[in-house]
């Protein structure tokens, strides 16, 4: 691949990070906090690729009467995963995903005691604070309250729904599931469906068949479907 193969590739690749750093598509893929990173990245590919064709022309006219030399063509398929951005973004990971992978809960931090909730119901819990006060604390915080939590929809291991969400360390390449069973109301919705369920606290807790962790049970007395949210990882 000659230098202008090469500034066009390095081109392609830093728009389709800049593409999708300054809109929310990034957040598929990385933490929030990562986007100053991918701006920098996208920019300095760009930068790269402008020396890179500056250089390539101004030397051209120095070496029109040497001998042409034919690099390998393999080199082009680097330009299918920045088209692949720049076409078509992959959407965040989701039931597949969750599904193949065992709760993140094994790995969670445990407080040593949790604060109690704040007043109003019903109240907005992230999966993973609701799992965590479910199975570490046994529902002491969680009992009397009307809670409202939002996911996913996953097949569990029983082909019932659950409510999952994906936790991030740095990358969808780490990504793990937080996973919530359901009982009461049922919720009839595909998966990979995001809803909003409100309900109760239950004390049934079962163990996850990939790693053997807890899944914390949630009571639903009413379900809504619902858009994805901006951020769609915990």
């Amino acid at each position: 691949m000659n230098r202008r193969a090469q500034a066009i590739v390095m081109t392609l690749f830093g728009g389709a990070i800049l593409r999708v750093s300054l809109t929310d598509v990034y957040l598929r893929y990385v933490k929030e906090g990562l986007r100053p990173f991918l701006v920098a990245a996208g920019v300095l590919l760009l930068a790269a690729a402008a020396m890179t064709l500056w250089y390539e022309l101004r030397s051209r006219p120095a070496a029109q009467h040497g001998h042409a030399h034919h690099e390998p063509r393999v080199g082009w398929l680097l330009i299918l995963p920045a088209a692949g951005l720049l076409l078509i973004a992959p959407p965040a990971l989701g039931s597949y995903a969750a599904g193949q992978s065992g709760t993140v809960l094994a790995a969670a931090q445990v407080e040593s005691e949790f604060s109690p909730l704040p007043p109003g119901d019903p109240v907005p819990l992230s999966l993973m604070d609701y799992a965590t006060r479910a199975v570490f604390d046994e529902g002491r915080s969680l009992t009397g309250r009307t809670l409202r939590l939002t996911g996913f929809v996953t097949p569990g291991p029983d082909g019932r729904p659950m409510l999952a969400r994906m936790v991030l360390a740095c990358c969808a390449a780490d990504g793990r599931p937080i996973k919530v069973g359901l009982t009461g109301v049922a919720v009839e919705a595909p998966a990979d469906r995001w809803v909003q369920v409100v309900g109760v606290y239950s004390s049934r807790v079962d163990r996850d068949p990939v790693n053997q962790a807890g899944v914390p049970f949630f009571e639903v007395t009413s379900w809504q479907e619902t858009t994805a949210p901006r951020r769609p990882y915990e």
